[in-house]
């Protein structure tokens, strides 16, 4: 790997760059750093899974590697100087199905990855870690200092991942967790099993939306961009400022909301939707309110850049333009559970979700 390395073409390498997330970043950074040389790494598993008319910036890339950050060639590390990682089984239903998986991708490899990092001269690491790790949180409002209290094996592998990479950080290798809000947008590779995502589908293609809660549970957003923004800022913060290592909540305080509020934030932006509350629904014991002072106060106070309607209307316009009607979207390759049992059932991802083919013949 040829990699230019100064300090106004910096190398970046994104560790799970073809998902919902990475997908938006690598724009992003182009746009920030005309001449970075930008890599990926990823192991394709949802590199199909395209909504168009969204343009892929897949090519905008310097270079595409393909690989499992559980057998990851530390070579790739040399001459970098930024490493954002995203690679991850990515929600509470994966996690759940895959645990073991979890653990061994979320927590297990980024430490290892990092631990490395450091070693070969790289600046930073920067790991996206999640909100979900306050559990239960009710009405009280979860900043850092407060306990975590993760209920799923998604929370409780970020709860690791962090614990893992604490020790590895000092004054010549920054590490910063952002526990991320849930994310919401639209991207090129859509995800459809985002509660905010999935009220705005649901009301467009159902003219419904089905809260499977009480509608009580509270949830912070953020959207894609402000992620991008956030990572860029933990991959570049200044460490004599800040401690080493740092976790700390990334979002806005004004994008705290119950499920309710944004079901019909969502049914007042799209118009004649009728919104169904579960009467029979189980507590969600997942419920937490959130402070980012801590993230305004180090970051020199980046804001959202628009209110979460403008986010709604976006999708909209998005899903709408793309002709995307399917009333059975829960079954689609857009729910990222649903795209591991098509491969699995289809014999190209092991029970350990390895591909059994080569990695390239399955993404092409």
């Amino acid at each position: 790997m040829v990699i230019k390395n100064n300090e106004h073409s910096p190398s970046i390498l994104i560790i799970g760059n073809l998902g919902y997330i990475g997908s938006v970043l690598t724009p992003f950074l182009r746009s920030k750093y005309p001449d970075a040389f930008l890599s990926g790494f990823d192991i394709g598993y949802f590199a199909g899974c395209v909504f168009s008319p969204l343009e892929l910036s897949d090519h905008q890339l310097n270079e595409q590697i393909y690989g499992d950050v559980r057998d990851f060639d530390y070579g790739l590390l040399d001459g970098v100087d930024y490493v954002i990682y995203l690679a991850a089984i990515s929600n509470d239903p994966m996690g759940n199905v895959y645990e073991k998986q979890t653990l061994e991708i979320n927590a297990i490899s980024a430490a290892g990855i990092a631990k490395e990092a450091k070693a070969r001269g790289v600046k930073s690491f920067t790991f996206a870690s999640s909100c979900s790790i306050y559990g239960s949180g009710g009405d009280s409002i979860r900043t850092e200092d407060s306990e975590v209290q993760p209920l799923t094996a998604y929370a409780k592998s970020k709860v690791e991942g962090e614990n893992l990479l604490r020790p590895i950080a000092d004054k010549g290798f920054s590490i910063t967790c952002l526990r991320f809000a849930t994310a919401c947008g639209a991207s090129p590779r859509l995800r459809l099993d985002l509660v905010l995502n999935d009220f705005v589908v649901s009301a467009i293609v159902n003219k419904k939306i089905e809260i499977l809660s009480d509608g009580t549970p509270w949830r912070p957003l953020i959207a894609l961009e402000d992620m991008c923004e956030a990572l860029d800022w933990g991959s570049r913060r200044p460490v004599q400022d800040v401690e080493p290592f740092l976790a700390v909540n990334a979002g806005f305080n004004s994008w705290n909301f119950t499920v309710i509020d944004l079901a019909n934030l969502v049914a007042t932006e799209i118009g004649d939707i009728e919104i169904k509350i579960n009467p029979n629904a189980l507590v969600d014991k997942r419920s937490y309110k959130v402070s980012f002072d801590t993230y305004g106060h180090y970051s020199g106070n980046i804001i959202s850049k628009k209110p979460v309607q403008e986010e709604i209307a976006l999708l909209r316009s998005v899903v709408e333009n793309s002709q995307f009607f399917d009333k059975n979207f829960r079954e689609s390759n857009f729910m990222r559970l649903k795209v591991l049992r098509s491969q699995r059932g289809e014999g190209r991802l092991s029970d350990q979700l390895t591909w059994v083919t080569p990695i390239l013949q399955e993404i092409c």
